[in-house]
């Protein structure tokens, strides 16, 4: 009986150690969250206006005046980027992406090339063992993201779709809605103002909706001093800003999973103490009824 005892203190006192490292981390994921939340709230506005102005530009303008526009009858090569995070122990963050991303290549055929542009360790393993070819793949991006780590990777995207090596990219990542909400998305992302819509970034209210439908209904767009010019210009930061965003909600979104699984994991350990805790104590007392019996037991003999 108290070999049992001796193991149910080892499993109590292994609980609680765990129980700490998963509260710590809980601590530090909502303390990254509340930064990446901040980060995405503040930019989010003007990413939202950045995309519904590709949509009516793209729409309602000569496609031929850039080759952002460019759109192909037949689709054959896809740039896929795909963001996830380089670290575990997120709840079904990377699971929920990569099967949304897997589903959607599925659905492609086989006669689709497909290569991908990977930012986080998660993803870049999974491309691997689908054998799909990564051109690039990046690393500690999604802590404390900074526009200038992702506006390499929106550039390489749009000198790729310019060169024509692609006929279409898209952008896989977790839209964040709540620290309890997070939506897998693919965008695609060029070629601009392309008539498939895209899921809404965040929590949309009726006057939103009703502003970006106004703001999709303007008819004519004059541009100063060339549309040409003004293309050049525009609509290659739209795309980094738009890359840019997804990789925010992704962060945000990231740090959001974990922290509820640590929460998870540490309200589990807590009700698992209570369970060892109780029989630990059923143990205890189990060997001090048998000690007293013993003890009976021998006076007994000694009086007979």
């Amino acid at each position: 009986m108290a070999v049992q005892t001796r193991t149910i203190k080892r499993r109590i006192k292994s609980v609680k150690n765990t129980r700490k490292i998963t509260k710590a981390m809980e601590m530090v994921a909502a303390s990254k969250m509340r930064k990446a939340v901040n980060s995405v709230i503040g930019s989010r506005p003007y990413s939202k206006l950045a995309w519904n102005t590709v949509k009516s530009i793209g729409s309602r303008v000569d496609v031929t005046l850039h080759p952002l526009l460019r759109k192909e009858a037949t689709v054959k090569k896809v740039l896929v980027l795909l963001i996830t995070s380089d670290k575990g122990l997120a709840g079904g963050f990377n699971t929920n992406i990569l099967r949304k991303t897997r589903k959607r290549i599925e659905e492609m055929g086989e006669g689709i090339e497909i290569q991908t542009i990977c930012i986080g360790k998660r993803g870049a393993d999974a491309m691997r063992r689908m054998n799909l070819p990564i051109m690039a793949s990046f690393i500690d991006i999604t802590n404390n993201t900074k526009f200038e780590e992702v506006l390499p990777i929106g550039r390489m995207l749009i000198d790729e779709f310019t060169k024509e090596n692609f006929d279409q990219v898209l952008v896989a990542y977790t839209d964040f809605v709540s620290a309890v909400t997070q939506h897998p998305i693919i965008l695609e992302l060029l070629p601009l103002g392309s008539e498939e819509e895209m899921d809404q970034i965040g929590d949309v209210n009726e006057v939103e909706q009703i502003e970006e439908k106004t703001f999709l209904e303007a008819n004519e767009y004059t541009f100063e001093p060339s549309p040409q010019l003004v293309l050049n210009h525009i609509l290659p930061r739209l795309v980094e800003t738009m890359v840019y965003q997804a990789v925010l909600e992704s962060s945000a979104s990231e740090h959001s999973a974990r922290m509820m699984a640590m929460r998870s994991a540490t309200d589990a350990a807590g009700d698992m103490l209570d369970e060892l805790t109780f029989t630990f104590n059923q143990a205890r007392q189990a060997g001090i009824t048998q000690e007293i019996a013993e003890i009976s037991s021998g006076k007994a003999a000694l009086e007979g």
